[in-house]
């Protein structure tokens, strides 16, 4: 098949798996929850159309076979990125989860994660992992610059973080969570999660202990599967807090899009590196950590780091 026949081909099936949202106005944010979520402002998107379930270990290998695409976390970091590393650490790796024996310092997050050398999408888990019946898994150890290799091939974009809110939401405005108001209605899990107490004690109630098939759980109002748990997804917006991107403006905002990309850099990052958005929450959140379960939830990204935890779904727009 040529090149061009094959881009036809994409072209005309692209829309096969995704579902159209028609554009509305919504509250974004929370007043509720973590400061980085306040305020809840109004925001109004227009129509999209957005995948139904995040990109599968089977949908990316299709793309590396056409492409040749190397990820970011199988290719050995640049010494000049990175002035002050240890050039050990300078090879292909990502960070994979790796649970303490027991209790731990919350607030010190290296006690359960480890840049892996050799941990990458082929092997989600460290060198010795395999893709083995994860086909149809959410694919995970993708940096940002992966996620737009990707959209290009495939002929899509990266959602924003209003666009991807208002999807997760699935119609719901104003309940706690993308299903109601309760996390485990009537004992019933609605996404893959972590129970137990986090990060040394899993008790898989929900079928799971790590990722899960894609659609193992009840799709939310518009028909799209796990927008959250399972995996974080990457969003198109730079970091920056709502509350800054509020003092801006003082009515319904239309489309908007996050930072400046000056805005996302963390100065107590010493590489200075941008981060942008995450939504969704993954398998590692937990009630007594990581309460992020919840269409309003966000965090900051660094765009050069991959983890066995974020992976992303695309948007097609009008």
């Amino acid at each position: 098949m040529s090149e061009t026949t094959e881009s036809r081909v994409r072209a005309d099936t692209r829309y096969d798996d995704m579902v159209r949202i028609e554009g509305g106005a919504f509250t974004m944010g929370s007043d509720h929850h973590y400061p980085e979520e306040r305020p809840a402002h109004k925001v109004r998107v227009d129509s999209f159309r957005i995948d139904r379930h995040a990109v599968t270990n089977r949908d990316f290998a299709r793309f590396v076979e056409a492409t040749g695409h190397v990820t970011q976390a199988e290719k050995p970091a640049d010494p000049a990125d990175y002035p002050d590393a240890d050039p050990s650490m300078l090879v292909p790796a990502s960070v994979v989860f790796v649970p303490p024996p027991g209790p731990v310092d919350l607030r010190n997050h290296f006690h359960w994660w480890q840049y892996v050398p050799g941990a990458d999408w082929r092997h989600p888990r460290g060198p010795e992992s395999s893709l083995d019946g994860l086909e149809d898994h959410p694919v995970v150890h993708v940096a940002y610059a992966d996620v737009l290799a990707y959209a290009q091939w495939i002929g899509k974009d990266v959602p924003t973080e209003a666009e991807w809110e208002f999807a997760a939401k699935g119609g719901r405005d104003g309940t706690e969570y993308a299903w109601g108001d309760e996390l485990v209605p009537n004992g019933r899990h609605m996404a893959n999660t972590w129970q137990g107490e986090f990060p040394w004690e899993l008790k898989p109630e929900d079928g799971f202990a790590w990722t899960a098939p894609v659609g193992s759980f009840e799709p939310n109002g518009y028909g799209l599967y796990d927008m959250i748990g399972n995996v974080w997804e990457w969003t198109a917006d730079w970091y920056q807090d709502h509350a800054r991107i509020q003092q801006r403006s003082c009515c319904t905002r239309e489309n908007p899009r996050g930072a400046e990309r000056d805005a996302s850099l963390d100065p107590r990052d010493p590489a200075r590196v941008p981060r942008r958005v995450m939504k969704g929450g993954s398998h590692l959140c937990a009630p007594n950590y990581c309460r992020r379960y919840r269409p309003a939830a966000r965090m900051a990204q660094p765009v050069d780091t991959s983890t066995c935890h974020v992976g992303f779904r695309l948007v097609v727009r009008g």
